[in-house]
């Protein structure tokens, strides 16, 4: 039985990822703040991502108890500006995003990588956005040109980048690495303003937590393919 933890499992993506992670038979912890949050089906272990004693204790309890990690979905993010113009977003803007859409990640991740590393074909999929490409800002079109967040935006193209160092760094122990899109999707994230379901956005995620090994690493995609940089 496969082992997955999932950030930011309270709501939104995250919940309907660690739910349909669930159904595939895998034993998963739902990182929540609240144990109540956590779907049925899963384990709630109270992790706020922001907290390095927290992300510790989160991997003991799953250490004492598997001694491994085959799955860690980086789910759990924030949008500091949400409507916020590029010119009037502030460095709070900016602190509030990163703390836990980028300093988050590591944090998590950084707890993990022993449980990773002792599974032996670990899998990281960190939760991107297309808005975090700089090659599709640069053409001003699409939905980069309508959705243009100082701080969310490029807090997303850091993880992009951690993503490829992770990979990068993990590939001799098996791990694979990979950030994916899961298109503009009604959440609380989004203000609701998506067009597709929850459900839909989960699924290329747990498609990329279930992959061989002989899948793809430090790639960034959407169900619609490959994405650009």
């Amino acid at each position: 039985m496969k082992i997955a933890l999932v950030t930011g499992a309270g709501r939104g993506i995250g919940r309907e990822i660690a739910r349909q992670l669930a159904e595939q038979g895998m034993t998963v912890f739902a990182g929540v703040r609240d144990d109540s949050h956590a779907p049925e089906g899963t384990r709630p272990v109270l992790l706020d991502v922001t907290d390095a004693a927290a992300a510790a204790n989160a991997a003991k309890t799953i250490g004492e108890e598997f001694g491994r990690l085959d799955v860690l979905v980086n789910n759990a993010a924030v949008c500091g500006d949400f409507g916020v113009s590029p010119a009037d977003a502030t460095g709070e803007h900016m602190r509030i995003t990163y703390e836990v859409s980028v300093f988050g990640v590591v944090t998590v991740t950084h707890a993990m990588i022993p449980l990773l590393r002792a599974s032996g074909e670990g899998r990281i999929v960190n939760m991107t956005t297309r808005l975090a490409s700089v090659a599709l800002t640069s053409a001003r079109e699409g939905l980069n040109a309508e959705w243009r967040m100082l701080a969310y935006n490029s807090a997303k193209s850091a993880l992009n980048a951690l993503t490829v160092l992770y990979a990068n760094e993990l590939s001799e122990s098996g791990i694979l690495v990979n950030a994916v899109d899961p298109g503009h999707c009604a959440t609380d994230l989004t203000g609701h303003t998506g067009t597709r379901m929850a459900a839909e956005g989960a699924a290329m995620a747990v498609r990329m937590a279930t992959i061989t090994g002989d899948g793809p690493t430090g790639t960034f995609s959407s169900e619609e393919g490959q994405l650009p940089w």
